[in-house]
């Protein structure tokens, strides 16, 4: 089968600069996402394709060779058996595109394995919970009470998972604490160096163990955890709450818990980035004399003034009325493309005015505005 070119795949021009190339594969690897399409083969092949497209187009010397020749201008870009996750080199610009939390800090430093921090503590395990937000949260930003399982420090043995303070060294890992582990995933294989399993990064086991946690020095409890989220968050970005995740086999630190971002569906508006979409009926003498209106917004409904011979699918521009970036003062716009509905089921007193303003049209030479589309996908880009 062959290759499926780049640009088609990111769904960019061959002259588009570097922050719609970013732009176009945020979108794609948010819709892709692995956290949204479960045991999902085909999301997963699609969100490695965007992947390797991005790898190409967003570094400057192999677009150009692929520019020049194509995919077999690569052929020594990538191992022999083509793009695998080990030849990506651009995730320090996943803090970027997906928000707070790099995507493989999500994947791999967390929601399932305990590893020991900078300071060499044995780290509990991250914790991954997803909050729906709406729009009006969205742009005001919001704390949320969420309640929670975790595995606490147990308080019969108080975490030392003894009931005598008895220890041995551990015969896997040689009181190392870590084996080597390889492990298939969607990145392909990858070799690390895990917490061992026998004596979870101890080094050591507990000779008699505490009947309440088994040895664990930890038991599960509900706790609730507040989560401050701040304004202009998006859908599928991670917010890391540090410390209330699951603590530490047997002492060290405890983990963190990983919030995913998802979006309420809003009923009136549609969003892209920090601007904000509508669109918005009015009728038709309200089109052609002109009028006031009242359009939806997040918090309230915002005055809008139709000029006399507005046309279908104008848009307007309401600035500032959008949804604020992510630790920036910047705040989005607010695009309302308005739609002349036709009158229908007429009154036969309604049907004689508009015969008479119909001998009027007949003398009109009536022309469509060639430039309306290519606005509207300038707009809606």
């Amino acid at each position: 089968m062959s290759k499926r070119d780049y640009y088609d795949i990111l769904g960019v021009d061959k002259s588009a600069d570097s922050e719609t190339i970013k732009k176009a594969y945020r979108k794609l690897a948010m819709k892709y996402h692995p956290d949204k399409n479960k045991d999902n083969k085909e999301a997963e092949e699609k969100f490695k394709e965007a992947s390797e497209a991005y790898e190409v187009l967003s570094d400057k010397d192999k677009r150009s060779l692929y520019d020049q020749h194509g995919h077999a201008g690569l052929e020594g870009a990538f191992g022999s058996g083509g793009f695998s996750w080990s030849d990506f080199t651009r995730q320090g610009d996943f803090a970027d595109i997906f928000g707070f939390e790099s995507i493989f800090d999500a994947f791999f430093g967390g929601g399932g394995r305990q590893r020991r921090n900078a300071s060499g503590h044995t780290k509990g395990e991250d914790l991954k919970i997803e909050l729906s937000l709406s729009l009006k949260e969205i742009y005001e930003g919001t704390s949320k009470t969420i309640k929670i399982n975790v595995k606490d420090t147990c308080p019969t043995c108080f975490g030392t998972g003894s009931r005598d303070s008895k220890t041995q060294t551990c015969s896997q890992c040689g009181g190392q604490g870590q084996v080597r582990q390889v492990k298939q995933s969607i990145f392909g294989h990858i070799q690390t160096i895990v917490t061992c399993p026998s004596c979870k990064g101890d080094g050591k086991i507990i000779a008699n163990k505490c009947l309440d946690c088994n040895g664990e020095g930890r038991t599960s409890k509900s706790r609730n955890v507040n989560v401050d989220i701040p304004k202009g968050v998006q859908e599928g970005q991670y917010i890391r709450v540090r410390g209330e995740g699951n603590a530490a086999v047997r002492g060290g630190v405890k983990g963190d818990i990983l919030v995913l971002i998802h979006e309420k569906e809003d009923p009136n508006l549609k969003r892209e980035g920090p601007n904000l979409f509508c669109e918005f009926p009015i009728s038709f003498t309200q089109a052609a004399l002109g009028d006031e209106v009242f359009v939806p917004s997040i918090m309230n409904k915002i005055k809008l003034k139709i000029p006399s011979g507005t046309q279908t699918g104008k848009i307007f521009k309401l600035s500032s009325q959008g949804l604020p970036q992510v630790n920036s003062s910047y705040v989005g716009d607010l695009f309302v493309q308005v739609r002349v509905i036709t009158p229908t089921n007429l009154s036969p007193a309604e049907i004689k005015i508009l015969e008479q303003f119909k001998e009027y049209d007949s003398k009109r030479d009536l022309k469509i505005d060639k430039n309306f589309i290519d606005r509207l996908r300038e707009f809606f880009r």
